[in-house]
């Protein structure tokens, strides 16, 4: 007699590992029963082994610590058992997500960080000590909602991304300009006019973005962790420098080249506010992924790229026609004049693609130093 495992269980177990999840299997199941079955869905693999609920009280709390890596299945377990375990992977640092469906799961389900208790055939005192109950009971669902989750949160990092890297652009653009007692380059009016436009509709289309293929190859995010660690913080004040000195060089260009008089530079003012608004919606597919936003595919957030299409037709309407040329004190631009706009506004582009390129070069070094074998000292010696 046998209860198989679901079909999609053993996949949901392979991807975990590949997401840096270690699966752990807890069963009531005599040793060779749950070794059987969690060899075949891979949870029991080479260098792990099994640990019985006798074998458990004969280990007190802080040998159970420190060898808790050595087993990814635990037998004939009893309710102060699990809550053992848990504590156990707690004390090394790690998140603990666990599942069940029983009275005797309510202590374990409560301790974890995350309890999880079984909708269809829980009981109502799993329910209420879980976190979330899994409505259809199946483990592959929750390797689906992790997916999910990690998708809404690098989500939310590239909006926070591009947000404050293009506001560290406009807020440069105006200082510099203040401290170099120049007149101003962007009027109240511009400046209110890329917060609710160039800013906005981008931003809301990031929030959406499908969720990257490799997001379940990579590592987990510590608990601890900063939104701005891994180097973000630094690429947004050097994408919000470089996006607010495009601007500046465009207000330059325009004041010093075009304009009959420096002291109403009004071909340069649209000129930097035309570079701010257009090189802030070129940048946002630079936060879409670490990949090149050739290879990510520019056209996969569908949303982005009517987002990206109207605030271009929008920041052109207030350039190019007249009555709302007047209300933003614009003036329309020659042949030349775009030109360098446009040229200054895919800057960021370049430089980004260019960024990544070098990342992932490094990257791949990295990984062959780390696979290639390494030489001993002994051979260095001969």
């Amino acid at each position: 007699m046998i209860d198989p495992p679901r079909p999609e269980a053993k996949e949901a177990v392979a991807l975990c590992r590949r997401a840096g999840i270690r699966p752990i299997m807890i069963t009531g199941d005599h040793a060779a029963t749950a070794a059987a079955i969690a060899k075949d869905l891979g949870i029991l693999t080479p260098g792990t082994s099994v640990m019985t609920g006798e074998e458990l009280n004969r280990t007190n709390q802080q040998e159970l610590t420190r060898d808790i890596y050595q087993y990814t299945v635990f037998a004939r377990v009893s309710p102060e058992h699990k809550v053992r375990i848990v504590q156990a992977f707690q004390a090394r640092g790690e998140v603990v997500a666990m599942t069940g469906d029983g009275v005797n799961d309510a202590p374990a389900l409560k301790t974890a960080d995350i309890g999880c208790a079984m909708g269809q055939s829980g009981t109502d005192v799993a329910k209420a000590a879980a976190d979330m109950i899994l409505a259809d009971d199946n483990f592959a669902t929750i390797v689906s909602a992790v997916r999910e989750g990690r998708g809404i949160f690098e989500n939310i990092k590239k909006t926070v991304h591009f947000l404050l890297s293009c506001n560290i652009g406009e807020i440069l653009t105006v200082f510099v300009s203040f401290l170099l007692r120049l007149p101003t380059p962007l009027l109240a009016i511009q400046l209110l006019w890329v917060n609710l436009v160039t800013d906005s509709l981008p931003a809301l289309a990031l929030g959406v973005e499908p969720i990257d293929r490799d997001i379940m190859e990579r590592k987990p995010v510590k608990p601890t962790q900063s939104i701005f660690s891994g180097g973000l913080g630094y690429n947004i004040l050097v994408e919000g420098c470089l996006i607010g000195s495009m601007a500046l060089l465009a207000y330059s260009i325009g004041r010093i080249f075009f304009d009959v008089d420096p002291t109403a530079p009004v071909i340069g003012r649209t000129m930097a506010f035309a570079v701010l608004s257009f090189s802030q919606v070129v940048h946002t597919f630079n936060m879409r992924s670490s990949q090149s936003v050739f290879r990510a595919g520019i056209f996969r957030n569908k949303k982005l790229v009517l987002a990206a299409i109207a605030c271009v037709a929008l920041q052109l309407s207030v350039i190019v026609i007249p009555p709302l040329a007047q209300v933003f004190k614009t003036v329309a631009l020659s042949a030349q004049q775009w030109l360098v706009v446009a040229v200054l506004a895919l800057v960021p582009l370049a430089v980004v693609e260019l960024e990544k390129a070098v990342g992932r070069a490094a990257e791949r070094r990295k990984q062959r130093h780390a696979d290639s074998p390494k030489t001993s000292t002994k051979s260095l010696r001969l």
